[in-house]
């Protein structure tokens, strides 16, 4: 599960995904504005955001494992 499900940023922040899983894990927006490769465990992904809006991302792995983020 990705935590928090939901965040809210100011434009311009780079948010940094941690897998503290011991399986890995994709982080792929619903859009295909991002998608990281398979992240092991403690493995990092990393996107900045730039543009205002709503962006709902998953696991395309498990894709029951989804999040949101919210750009001002």
């Amino acid at each position: 599960m990705f935590s928090p499900m939901t965040i809210e940023v100011e434009r311009g922040t780079t948010i940094t995904w941690v897998n503290k899983d011991d399986i890995p894990h994709v982080v792929a927006s619903t859009t295909g504005k991002f998608k990281s490769r398979a992240i092991d465990t403690d493995g990092t992904f990393a996107f900045t955001f730039t543009e205002p809006g709503t962006y709902e991302y998953y696991c395309s792995i498990h894709p029951k494992m989804v999040g949101k983020i919210v750009v001002k």
